[in-house]
């Protein structure tokens, strides 16, 4: 079982920033380098919405339009960690942030998945006022 654990969140003003990080327990005999690990973030009334996405073997990353140029995905191989810095928030960045990991141990065939991973974590909740 992959377990994810998300940390970090909390309250910024519009403008600020934050960074969220997700400690991953990995399938036993796998390596941390052969997932597609991805951001999610949820508003209440609101439908999950895919925020960034990479392949921790390597490969350009994934940014929704809504975060593109603010928010940038990074990971560390040697801890097991998956990271989003969130820089110029915005009021409607306010949401229930996931990170989520699916297993790939030959790599995606273009890209990762936008919205279907097998795993997710339990959330951080980030709220930006204006």
């Amino acid at each position: 079982q992959v377990q994810l654990v998300e940390s970090g969140g909390g309250s910024a003003q519009a403008g600020g920033s934050l960074r969220l990080s997700c400690a991953v327990s990995i399938y036993r005999d796998t390596s941390f380098s052969a997932y597609c690990m991805g951001w999610f973030r949820q508003a209440p009334g609101k439908q999950r919405e895919g925020v960034a996405n990479i392949y921790t073997g390597g490969g350009r990353p994934y940014y929704a339009e809504s975060v593109k140029g603010r928010f940038t995905i990074s990971q560390d191989n040697a801890k097991n960690m998956l990271y989003l810095q969130m820089d110029n928030l915005k009021p409607e960045d306010t949401a229930m942030y996931y990170c989520a990991a699916d297993y790939f141990p030959q790599g995606p065939q273009s890209a990762c998945p936008l919205t279907s991973y097998n795993w997710f974590g339990q959330g951080t909740q980030v709220t930006v006022s204006s």
